[in-house]
Formats: C-alpha cells, structure tokens, sequence
C-alpha cells in the first residue's frame, strides 16, 4: 500500500467511527398521565406499567391503579409526551385504555 491509500484508509475510519457515535446524553424528562379504562391492579395497572417500561426511551414508570396515574420518566430525545399518550392508548389493540396528561406534577418535577 502507498502512503496516500493508507492516509485514505484512516481518513475513512475517523470518519465512519465519529459518524456512527451515537448520542449518549440523556433528555431526562417526566411526566403524569391519568389513564381511563384501567379495571384491575394486575391485568391492567402491571400490564401497561410493564409495556412502558420496556418502550424505547422509558427511563421508569410506574402505574398505581387506585389513582389512575402514570408516572413516567424518560429520556426526550428518543420519545415524547404524545408518543407516551398515543403508545398507552394502543395497548390491548386500542381503545381500552385513555391516557391524558394529567394536572398533577409528577414527583421531581420543577
């Protein structure tokens, strides 16, 4: 190999490499939703708590059935707030469940 592949060759690298870095610096945001259509603790509460926690940029979440709330903390640069809504009012096939943001500030929040 001459000097100007080997040159071209390390050029090319740098650039795939920094291209295809990834950006690690988390959005951490929260937010509360009231969700409507909520039954039961076990089949409804853990079910949509379970589904959210493991939805892309889900940080936590933690659903409590007696009040009908939704904590959720996530990262904002991979989902947001109407994607939450819209991701809790499809599960179970959309149109059991109605999640709306809700008026209580989650805890942590400014």
């Amino acid at each position: 190999m001459n000097t100007k592949s080997i040159f071209f060759a390390i050029v090319l690298a740098c650039f795939i490499i920094t291209g295809c870095k990834e950006n690690k610096e988390v959005k951490k945001e929260r937010i509360a939703f009231t969700i409507s259509g909520m039954t039961c603790e076990i089949g409804c509460a853990k079910i949509i708590q379970s589904k959210l926690s493991k939805k892309e940029g889900v940080l936590a979440a933690k659903v409590v059935f007696i009040d009908s709330i939704a904590t959720i903390e996530f990262d904002g640069n991979k989902t947001s707030k109407k994607d939450l809504i819209t991701f809790v009012d499809g599960i179970a096939g959309g149109g059991l469940y109605k999640a709306s943001e809700s008026i209580i500030k989650p805890t942590g929040s400014k």
